[in-house]
């Protein structure tokens, strides 16, 4: 018997959802300890479509007793959504893992 698939409510990159708002797009999931949150600060039209062209990432605790500056633990700005999350993906993973 075929087993049967996973449903998920959005995008997924190397096993960690994305979700955006607006001009924020958060990497990771609530539910664990870490987070990474990307702000897109710039955009340039590339073939008539808006690519995000500055992008700044911060990984975070989720811990919500702590005050909104105190759970950054990492900051940078990176040019290029791609290149963000590509970093933002390494950091969530050592932070989960421990090596933070």
């Amino acid at each position: 018997m075929a087993t049967p698939k996973k449903k998920t409510d959005g995008l997924l990159y190397k096993g960690h959802p994305l979700r955006r708002k607006d001009t924020l797009v958060y990497y990771g999931s609530m539910a664990e300890k870490y987070i990474v949150m990307m702000q897109i600060l710039d955009s340039a039209e590339k073939n008539g479509v808006k690519v995000p062209s500055r992008v700044s990432l911060e990984l975070q605790m989720t811990d919500p007793d702590l005050r909104s500056r105190d759970r950054v633990l990492k900051k940078s700005e990176k040019e290029g959504l791609y290149s963000a999350i590509d970093v933002g993906s390494v950091w969530l993973e050592r932070a989960l893992e421990g090596k933070a």
